[in-house]
């Protein structure tokens, strides 16, 4: 009889062991984060904003990856932007568009942060309107976002998505950092692409 109590107890603290241990796609999420940190990403899992299509294809809805890229000696304008079909477009309920002379239709909270001629917000930025996103297979059909402002450019996208094997079957550790340089090198390249237009 102490036997039997006693297997039962071993089997008990295995099983309550066995569940505090991370299944495995919560340790591959795991090792993309910390890599594209280790590349100063800047990964962090927020709530999918309301200006983004989340879970269920519903705009706000949801958790998102955001990965953040600081720039030094860099200035950005304040923009958003959303994937269509591949291509980065001006998110619309940012920006109005109904106008000829086209301005940014943003919150006051920010708003009293922007640069004003006589009273009227600055002109937004759509140097990136239509550019393809040209990131990897494994990324780019989880992409959903992308935010600029100040230094800063910021991409959203499900990044447990890229992980999971039902999601990207072709899913391999090794090829995490290749394909988080491509993403960081296409950051820099579209911060760039609008700080030029922006100084013109």
């Amino acid at each position: 009889m102490g036997i039997l109590i006693g297997v039962i107890i071993v089997l008990f603290v295995l099983g309550s062991m066995m569940a505090l241990k991370p299944n495995g796609i919560d340790q591959r999420l795991d090792k993309l984060r910390m890599t594209a940190r280790r590349l100063q990403l800047n990964p962090k899992l927020v709530s999918c904003p309301d200006w983004i299509k989340g879970k269920d294809n519903e705009y706000g809805r949801g958790m998102m990856g955001q990965y953040c890229l600081v720039l030094e000696n860099i200035q950005l304008p304040h923009t958003r932007y959303q994937v269509i079909d591949g291509q980065w477009r001006p998110d619309s309920s940012f920006v109005d568009t109904t106008k000829d002379d086209v301005k940014l239709n943003i919150p006051s909270a920010i708003r009293s942060t922007q640069s004003h001629t006589n009273g009227a917000v600055k002109k937004t930025n759509f140097s990136l309107d239509k550019a393809p996103l040209d990131l990897p297979v494994s990324i780019e059909p989880f992409v959903k976002g992308l935010l600029t402002k100040a230094n800063t450019i910021v991409i959203y996208w499900e990044d447990i998505a890229y992980v999971r094997p039902s999601t990207n079957p072709i899913y391999q550790h090794k090829a995490i950092e290749s394909d988080l340089l491509v993403l960081k090198q296409n950051l820099e390249k579209w911060a760039l692409q609008m700080q030029k237009n922006t100084v013109r």
